[in-house]
């Protein structure tokens, strides 16, 4: 006698699986979460490398203001270059990935940074100061997004009073922008 169950050769040619047309929804549903999802993504890591952007600013200036204390005499460094110069018997005042996010260098968190000349006046020329650099009175760094809109959209600038501020728009100088708060 047979009870009412099936062997697996009998279900074989039966109906098991999925139809194209379940199949065909569950990836019209996966696709519908991810372009809900990718935006907001997208949004949280502008959000990010704006944050680290900003961050960077901030170790700039601090990076700053100990080169001015401690190698510069009294004066600060005017390039990314000459803060990740390491001291003399030292070590450098920026980290390596800061000091090689210059344009054209590798990008930190979809930033490239620049310390650009101002009309400072030369506290110590060249191969003075005790990472062998030079130093001025003044000096003004810049944080650019690599491509505005998708890695950042803010711009950042710094000068030697250590104010950081932000625009939409690339800054040219310090008085452009607004104080960050």
């Amino acid at each position: 006698m047979r009870s009412g169950r099936r062997t697996r050769r009998e279900n074989a040619g039966g109906e098991s699986g999925f139809t194209l047309l379940e199949l065909l929804i569950v990836v019209a549903i996966i696709g519908i979460i991810a372009a809900i999802a990718i935006p907001g993504l997208l949004r949280a890591r502008i959000s990010a490398n704006e944050a680290s952007g900003i961050g960077s600013m901030r170790t700039t200036s601090t990076a700053q203001a100990t080169f001015a204390a401690t190698c510069g005499g009294g004066g600060y460094a005017t390039s990314l270059a000459d803060l990740g110069t390491p001291q003399s018997g030292g070590d450098p005042f920026i980290p390596p990935d800061l000091a090689g996010a210059f344009p054209g260098g590798v990008p930190k968190s979809g930033y490239e940074f620049t310390i650009t000349a101002t009309t400072g006046i030369a506290v110590m020329g060249a191969g003075e100061t005790c990472n062998g650099t030079s130093s001025e009175t003044e000096y003004f760094a810049i944080g650019d997004p690599v491509a505005p809109g998708f890695t950042g959209n803010r711009y950042f600038g710094l000068d030697h009073q250590g104010m950081i501020r932000q625009a939409l728009t690339q800054l040219a100088d310090i008085t452009d922008g607004t104080p960050l708060q």
